[in-house]
């Protein structure tokens, strides 16, 4: 029988016994059936499990010799519920697609699965990714691990309880204004918002489509690295992917570099935040100074960010779902239809001005890393709020009257930063995990530039929610570097 104790074990750790043959990936499989049967029930991070494809995938992964099983060597990886899994239900959280079962994979897992991962769950998400609460009308809330009277925030809630609770060693999400950050910070583990290309995604909608990506989510920097390399690569099927770098990000996480010279923002200048955030991720950008880092506060001028970001998310939801909205209405949410409508209603003027506004946010971000290697800033603007919530509608006494006010504060604007500035994210460079990993409180990620600079997200949460679950690992644990 599988010891139950390998949920508690990184995922390079894992990797390096499943290549040493101490486990096999059926062994994984058996552990991972066993503890989503103790815990999920509590959180509902994992829905759709497929464990009966993924014992088939494992058993032809092990007639291969060990050395030709991938990166992965047969660790099984949970996909988010918004991408394609051949033979599973994908229901993207919409009633639209609740009995939807594609044919074909997305070039995602198609490229995991040759890297030796075997999937074996669908993790929950909002409804089409829309919200920083994962929720839907398919499968329900998902709930925070510490307390799970508390959102996991989203989109990629569920990958992200998945990997709190020990159901998953590492999980794949996607993220446009947030959705790899946010839930990381919620939860206590690791998410990474990779540049433009980085990792190769089956096109839809629009050929150029780039105002979201798909990235890793792990307990910690190493096994993210691991999981990144696992997913890059070009592929002719997605035209903006980009080529392996020559260096592997695993290698650039162990290699020790720290930055020397970094930028703390607590608000960057363009939101409200609520003050325990501020405290505690202060608190964090000093130990940056501890190991003896150059820090100051400063943050690059983002004065356009929101509108920038709103006008260019809106377009992207009318192209890639007003034909739901004309031939389903009645079953999508009130946000989505919103942020269709508002796209709908869109002028050529202000879409020249939105992809203006990106360009000047870009080329002014490029400049201020010019002078600092790091920019430091909190990954939410709020701690863990009440599951029951759709949306934040309040944060340090400032309300959020419209829809649109309160889908967008509960993400920081760097998320807004990280998606409209993205012209200046080149590739995600394996220098960018060295600074990373010295990060101990690091919760997300995104280089800059080629030349390894970051803009890194804190967690707000400056002490553990009374943990409804017993925990695969602790918060030093995770954040240990």
């Amino acid at each position: 029988m599988a010891d139950q104790g390998l949920v508690r074990e990184t995922a390079c750790a894992v990797v390096d016994k499943l290549k040493a043959g101490d486990v096999t990936p059926l062994d994984l499989l058996d552990v991972l059936e066993k503890r989503i049967a103790e815990v999920d029930g509590k959180v509902n991070a994992l829905p759709t499990l497929c464990f009966d494809r993924a014992r088939s995938h494992a058993k032809a992964l092990m007639q291969k010799p060990a050395a030709e099983r991938g990166l992965l060597a047969g660790l099984p990886v949970p996909i988010k519920d918004l991408t394609n899994v051949a033979g599973v239900l994908t229901t993207q959280g919409s009633p639209i697609y609740k009995d939807n079962v594609p044919a074909k994979s997305d070039i995602l897992v198609e490229r995991l699965e040759e890297n030796g991962g075997v999937i074996y769950a669908k993790s929950n998400t909002p409804e089409f990714g829309a919200g920083a609460n994962t929720f839907n009308e398919v499968f329900g809330f998902t709930r925070n691990p510490w307390d799970t009277s508390r959102s996991a925030a989203g989109s990629s809630g569920g990958a992200a309880v998945a990997l709190a609770t020990g159901t998953a060693w590492l999980a794949h999400g996607s993220d446009m204004g947030g959705s790899l950050r946010n839930p990381a910070s919620f939860c206590g583990i690791v998410g990474l918002r990779p540049s433009i290309g980085r990792v190769a995604h089956t096109v839809s909608a629009a050929v150029d489509r780039n105002l979201g990506v798909q990235g890793p989510m792990a307990r910690n920097v190493e096994d993210l690295a691991l999981l990144l390399d696992a997913m890059s690569g070009e592929h002719p099927g997605d035209p903006l992917s980009l080529p392996s770098p020559a260096t592997s990000f695993l290698s650039a996480a162990r290699s020790g570099s720290k930055p020397k010279r970094i930028a703390y923002s607590p608000d960057l200048g363009i939101t409200p935040v609520d003050p325990e955030v501020k405290v505690v991720t202060r608190k964090a950008a000093e130990r940056f100074a501890e190991l003896g880092a150059i820090v100051q506060e400063a943050h690059p001028d983002l004065r356009e960010a929101h509108e920038c970001f709103h006008v260019l998310r809106a377009f992207d939801f009318a192209i890639s779902k007003a034909q739901l909205l004309r031939t389903k209405r009645n079953l999508l949410k009130p946000e989505v239809i919103w942020n269709i409508e508002e796209g709908l209603k869109l002028t050529v003027e202000q879409l020249e001005r939105a992809e203006a506004q990106r360009v000047a946010l870009a080329a002014r971000t490029l400049e201020f890393f010019d002078t600092y290697d790091l920019l430091l800033a909190p990954a939410t603007i709020v701690p863990p709020f009440p599951v029951e919530n759709r949306y934040v509608a309040e944060c340090d006494g400032k309300k959020f009257d419209s829809i649109r006010g309160r889908r967008d504060r509960a993400s920081l604007s760097t998320a807004s930063l990280r998606s409209v500035a993205r012209r200046a994210t080149y590739a995600c460079s394996p220098a960018a995990f060295s600074a990373m990993v010295s990060a101990c409180l690091v919760c997300s990620t995104i280089s800059s530039s080629s030349s390894s600079r970051l803009i890194l997200a804190l967690s707000p949460v400056s002490r553990p929610c009374s943990a409804s679950i017993t925990m695969p690992c602790s918060p030093a644990q995770i954040f240990s570097a």
